[in-house]
Order: structure tokens, then sequence, then C-alpha cells
């Protein structure tokens, strides 16, 4: 690389910079245009140079209002309050088959040589060229909503969460969290921003889109919908399939352990306010976000409508519940047909609702008017990545710059054809090869939903059925054909896993694929890169938990409350995958890279 310098440590801030940092500038290349707002569309090009750096307000040299030069900020310092180098939300006591939580022992970090030999003495030449947050499937769900598949319960426990009721003050509380963190934990570099890897919502339905940028850049949020006075929904259905938290009915999963919290659902939709993150971040589309449930590609104007009706289904028979998961999981149905008739032949099991229209399916163009309203540009930039010209274009992906040093690519691994794995088409394939070799003299990391294994969908996309559709190992190898390319951050998994890739007289990168903040152990990651000063530069992998306290108390029911207990209920899920928090080597990291 020509140039290697400290974000951290950089003399000064211009006034593009600072532009930038404040969401007055952005610059998205996601379509091959450089865009300022207000401005027309420049010549195309995937060549970001010096344009927009993510940087951290609160920690930049600027001057008082009054010209007075401020003091020189603190040295910096390894800051590891906040993360799992702390502790980590473990199980403590409990009756039955439900487990309180209490503060367990911290995550070790485990150093990586698996591409190159970590050198001793790196600690004090090491020099940060950034440090930013990955947040990844939020999972911000309407649990009212009429689409929703919690029947499937019947055919298998796991199916259905009893904490899905209380995902926007857990996401909240990651916010505060990240807001709470005075530096990077190794090298105490500021952070610089927050990038979501996708399944921001749950249902592809508008409330939650709301949720969702709310949560982020700020503002106050009732997580109902449906009747203004009341929560509708299984939770309240009498059924002794679903936890009953309000009742003293004996439910299946009080039956485990689960407690009686009486108000629990009056205050599951009680209005939540989010400060809203105090950095600059950044968005990537997941399926959940792209298609109806995750799976079902638009179009179907019977599912459209159900959506925003009067009528739910809240019980099924297993073996109706089995036939439809398979379907699911096997790609059998990626229009829905067979829900859709599902919903009609069960109509006289079906409850009525309060209908609601902001419940309808949102599309991709309305996904990207929602990020580039200015009532959602909190800490910036405008659009969070996406630009009028991907609005243009029908595309959500697009590049930016991360520092001096280092561009970020976010991409689009959706398939709009349906199922709920992933593929890249061609077209946009070839300008993730063109935008890396543009800039071959930055380093770059690559964002997506999908991970590698998950890449699997090549279904064609309905509106461009030319476009051939490629798989993860397609990604994998256009990667590797470039240096430059530091590592691939995505989620989709909803678990933990660190993939080394080495290609023979090529790039080696790291796939850095982080655990869901949906299912326990509810984790975010830090990243910082440094350069090492002896030929090889490291990526520092640190996962954090929300803000909320470990240990819950039933009697209470506040936000902060909720946001706890959002955890301990994850954790006792009946059903959970229990190997989602990984391996050792998949937390807490120190990936070793040879320098290009």
């Amino acid at each position: 690389m020509s140039r290697i310098r400290s974000v951290a440590t950089s003399a000064a801030m211009n006034r593009r910079t600072l532009l930038a940092a404040t969401g007055a500038v952005t610059l998205s290349a996601g379509i091959g245009y450089a865009l300022r707002p207000g401005s027309e569309a420049h010549a195309a090009t995937t060549d970001i140079g010096e344009s927009a750096v993510a940087v951290s307000l609160p920690h930049s040299r600027l001057r008082s209002s009054g010209g007075t030069p401020m003091a020189p900020a603190a040295p910096l310092a390894p800051y590891e309050r906040g993360t799992t180098l702390e502790s980590v939300a473990a199980p403590r006591s409990g009756s039955g088959d439900y487990r309180r939580l209490g503060d367990g022992p911290a995550w070790k970090r485990v150093v990586r040589g698996d591409l190159a030999a970590a050198k001793s003495g790196r600690a004090d030449r090491r020099t940060a060229l950034a440090a930013f947050v990955q947040f990844t499937d939020l999972h911000l769900i309407d649990v009212q909503h009429p689409l929703r598949l919690e029947y499937l319960r019947t055919a298998a426990a796991g199916t259905w969460r009893p904490h899905e009721a209380l995902t926007v003050a857990g996401a909240v509380s990651l916010v505060e969290r990240v807001n709470a963190l005075r530096g990077a934990p190794v090298t105490g570099s500021p952070l610089h921003f927050v990038m979501t890897t996708g399944d921001n919502t749950d249902n592809n339905s508008k409330t939650e889109l709301d949720w969702f940028l709310k949560v982020m850049s700020g503002g106050r949020i009732s997580p109902n919908s449906g009747d203004p006075r009341h929560y509708e929904g299984v939770q309240n259905s009498g059924l002794k399939l679903y936890w009953q938290p309000d009742a003293a009915l004996r439910d299946a999963d009080k039956q485990r352990g689960f407690p009686h919290l009486h108000g629990f659902l009056a205050a599951a939709i009680r209005e939540v306010r989010s400060p809203g993150l105090g950095l600059p971040w950044y968005s990537t589309v997941g399926n959940h976000d792209a298609l109806p449930l995750g799976c079902y590609r638009h179009g179907d104007s019977f599912l459209a409508e159900f959506a925003v009706g009067g009528k739910k289904l809240m019980t099924l028979p297993a073996s109706a519940s089995v036939a439809l998961r398979a379907a699911i999981k096997n790609d059998k149905d990626p229009k829905g047909t067979q829900l859709r008739d599902l919903l009609k032949t069960h109509a006289r099991q079906l409850r009525s609702v309060t209908p609601d229209e902001s419940r309808a399916p949102f599309t991709p163009a309305q996904y990207l008017k929602a990020h580039l309203d200015p009532a959602h540009t909190g800490p910036g930039p405008i659009g969070h990545g996406y630009s009028q010209a991907n609005l243009a274009a029908g595309t959500q992906y697009y590049a930016f710059r991360i520092s001096d040093d280092i561009i970020g690519i976010s991409i689009d691994t959706t398939d709009p054809g349906g199922h709920y794995m992933g593929s890249i088409g061609t077209t946009q394939l070839r300008w993730l090869d063109k935008t890396l070799s543009d800039n071959k003299d930055s380093y770059a990391i690559v964002f997506s939903h999908h991970t590698s294994k998950s890449m699997t969908n090549r279904r064609a996309d309905p509106a461009h059925p030319s476009d051939k559709r490629h798989g993860g190992e397609d990604v994998v190898a256009t990667l590797a054909k470039h240096r430059n390319v530091l590592a691939w951050v995505n989620g989709h998994t909803h678990k933990n896993e660190i993939i080394a890739h080495s290609a023979p007289n090529h790039g080696s990168f790291w796939e850095i694929n982080t655990a869901s903040h949906v299912d326990f152990p509810h984790l975010a990651r830090i990243i910082e890169v440094v350069d090492n000063k002896d030929g090889t530069l490291s990526l520092f992998t640190t996962l954090i938990e929300s803000a909320a306290p470990h240990r819950t108390d039933f009697s209470d029911l506040s936000q902060t409350g909720l946001a706890a207990l959002y955890r301990e209920l994850a954790f006792n899920a009946p059903g959970r995958n229990t190997e989602l928090a990984g391996a050792s080597r998949d937390r807490n990291t120190e990936l070793v890279l040879k320098k290009a």
C-alpha cells in the first residue's frame, strides 16, 4: 500500500471530512457514480480517491465555537469496558429448565496465524488504521403481524421465540452500549462508524423498517401495530403452545420454568426511546429486508393484502406445519403459493385482529427512500451508504471510504427470485471486481448479509432474468484476485465463525461472520485494523453485548429491564441452537495477514 497512516492520530480534519462525518457529504459508488446531495451525477467511476472519510466527531481535534484550540486529547488507551473481554452473560441458577443469568467469565483473545505468522514486539510498533462496529441480524419484529409463521412451533419448538416482543428494547440497548464505548478495545482508537449487515427487519414490514431507522438514528418508537390500546397476538391467545406471560395458564413454556409476568405485554408495546447512535452508520440489506418473511418473492397480491388485513392464523396441525416448513427449507415455494393455499384452507381457524396498513411489505425502492429520508439521517451520512443513484438504478450496493487507507464495499447478496439463501448477479460481481481494481492502492473490507457458505441460491432475478446468478465460491474467487482485500464481514447464520481464505499467488483474506442480536448470545462485533510495521497487518475482533445488565428482575418492566429480560428469555428459548457463540477462535481474535 502506498499510504499507511493512523486515522486515530491524524493531525487535522479538513472541511470535507467534517462534512462527511456530520452527514452533509456522503460518497456512494454503488452503481459507478460519485454523488453529492444536491448535485448531479458525476462521471461514472469507482475510484473513491480521497473522498469522504467515516470519522467519529467526538474524538476529533476541532476548535471550539470561539476559535480557541481545544486541549489535546488524552493519549489513546485500550478500552475493554463493556466488551466480552470483561464479562459475558452466563447462567447462574434456576428452577427446572429455566436458568437465570448473571456475570460470567470473559472470553479471552485468540491469536490466529492461519494466513501469516504473528511476530514478536508488534504491540509496541502497531499503528491504528481503522476501527468500527458491526451490527447484524437485529430482526426487529412486529410480533402481531398477520403473516407471521408462529404456528410452525407445532412442528419444532425453536421456530417461535418467547422473547420476540422485545426486539426493539434489545436493539436500543445495543445502541446504548456502542454510545458508551470510549474507544476501541486494543488500540484505543476512536470508533468511526457502525455497519449493519442485514436482516434489520424480520417480516419485510413497513412498521419494522420505521422502527429500525429510529433505533439507529434516534427517536420514539411504539413497537405495536393494529390496535393501539393493547396487544393482539399469540401471547394472549390462550393457546398453551406459546408462553402466555400475563396469564396464569400453565402453558408449555411455563412448564419449563418460564415466569408469570403480569403486565409484560403492555410493557412490551409501550413507547421506547432510542438515543440513536453517536457514530455515522451504514446499512447492508438482508433477505428479511428484501423479501416478505425473508423467503418469498414480492408479487402475490393475496399475501400482500393478508399482511395488512384483520385475520391471523395462530395454530396449525403438526403435519401441516412440517409440510410448510419443509417447502421453505428446501426452496420449493419461492412465490409463497403453498402459504397462500394454506391460509385459504384454514380460513375457519383464522382469528380476528385489527387491520393496519402500516404492516404492508416494503419494496427495495421504498427501503432506499426510507434510508434517504432526512428524518432518518441521524449522525449521517445521508442515505447511510445508499444514494439517489442507487434509487434511480434499482441497486442496493455501494462503496465508501472508511479511512485514508481503507475503503468499504457493501454488496447485495439477496435473491429477488425468492428463498432465504443468497447469490449475486454478474453485473454486481463485475462492479465489485472493478471497484477493487480501481482502488488497488487502498485496503478493502467487503460487507454483505450472506456468507460464502450460504450463497447457494442461483434462481434468476425476475426483473433481470439474463443476469446470471453466482454463488459464494465466485465471490471468494473474485476477492482472492485482489491483494488489497483484508476481510469479508457478514451475518445471516446467527453464528460466530471466522474463516481464513488463502489463494496461492493471490490475495488472502479473513471472512468474519458474526452472531445475531435476536438469538442468544445477542452480540455485535468491534473490528480494528492495524499496521504492525513488520510486513503484517492485524484485524482485532472483539464481541460486545447490549448495555442491559446480565441479571434480571422480574418486577422491572422498564425499558432497561425489558432489554435484560430479552437476553435471558432468549437464553431459555426452547429449541434454541446452543452453538451460536462459536468456538474461541471465532470470537475475540487477532487475525494476522501479510501486508500486500
